[in-house]
């Protein structure tokens, strides 16, 4: 019988150790991006954008994520056992690629518009038109796409790895990267048990991307266009928290609950979102039903299978079912 530890693992690759040193990645990161806004001209640059104290205050709030960008890049360069995660990481010939990309940004646009749409339709919210502002719709956008990148590289990068180096079994990475995921918005205003399944249920897709198509870039653009598509088109909470600009505009004072909406956590909250999300992690689970995991970056470089890259990361191809990677079935 195999040990349920794989040989690569490390100490620190142990749950409880990789939880705690992804929250100190996430401290570290937030320090970081603390002094890059302290520099010169920084808010004076982002005014100028967004011509409101209000609005660069919420500029800020998503542009406060950069510094987990730049601890963990850091991190996989400066530790050479880390290096293969650097696979995971960059441009691959699997999932992270144009098309992973495009097939990410339309999955969650795809799914948050349709969950607003059936708010719309059952009467749970009505919606106006607020304005249109192509610098400032572009500004977010970039900045939307470094808070979720950010949430994506900390949970579906660093953690996953940590634990997919560890354990054999890969759902210990999908499950338990999830679960920590879903804990980190506990606090967030109006959460509920039901967003928090909603929460788990994207952690899992987002793990599902990873795992079956070795594309985190997916996983980052799916990510960015949900959030993207609630908080800045449509004006609706996106994890509670409501945005200060947006092309609609949301009239609170006609929103309800509903299958498909939640007032004080958007559509994130509701019952309908999770049937969505759960609909989506079945769905990539059928269709790959059998295949197994794309590429295990720590069993190549065990099994000395791939040659190391210019860059040190590790080279291989979409595993077979049978491989020492396992399947999301245990």
């Amino acid at each position: 019988m195999k040990s349920w530890l794989r040989s690569s693992g490390r100490i620190s690759d142990i749950f409880p150790f990789a939880v705690l040193l992804s929250i100190v990645v996430l401290i570290l990161g937030s320090i970081l991006s603390t002094l890059l806004f302290k520099l010169p001209g920084v808010y004076a640059f982002l005014d100028s954008i967004t011509h409101n104290a209000a609005l660069t205050s919420f500029l800020n709030d998503y542009l406060s994520f950069i510094g987990i960008w730049f601890v963990i890049v850091v991190y996989m360069l400066v530790f050479p056992a880390n290096r293969p995660m650097l696979g995971a990481f960059g441009p691959n010939r699997t999932g992270n690629t144009g098309k992973g990309l495009l097939i990410g940004l339309l999955l969650g646009f795809g799914t948050n518009a349709f969950c607003v749409l059936m708010s719309v339709l059952m009467g749970d919210i009505k919606l106006s038109w607020y304005g249109f502002r192509p610098l400032l719709l572009l500004a977010f956008l970039i900045a939307v796409f470094i808070q979720s990148g950010a949430e994506e590289l900390t949970d579906r990068l660093y953690l996953y790895q940590k634990l997919r180096r560890r354990y054999r079994s890969p759902l210990v990475a999908i499950i338990g990267n999830a679960l920590i995921f879903t804990s980190l918005h506990v606090f967030n205003p109006g959460f509920t048990v039901i967003a928090g399944t909603q929460i788990f249920l994207v952690g899992i897709v987002f793990s599902l991307l990873v795992y079956y198509y070795d594309s985190l870039w997916a996983a980052i653009t799916f990510h960015t266009a949900w959030n993207y598509t609630q908080n800045l088109i449509f004006g609706l909470p996106n994890s509670g928290i409501v945005s200060a600009y947006s092309m609609f505009h949301l009239e609170a004072a006609s929103a309800r609950n509903g299958l498909f909406y939640n007032v004080s956590f958007g559509v994130e909250g509701s019952i309908g979102a999770c049937a969505v999300l759960l609909l989506c992690a079945v769905i990539l689970f059928v269709i790959n039903r059998g295949r197994g995991e794309c590429t295990d970056h720590w069993a190549a470089m065990e099994q000395s299978a791939a040659l190391p890259t210019d860059d040190g990361s590790l080279q291989t191809t979409c595993s077979s079912p049978d491989t020492d990677s396992g399947s999301p079935r245990g």
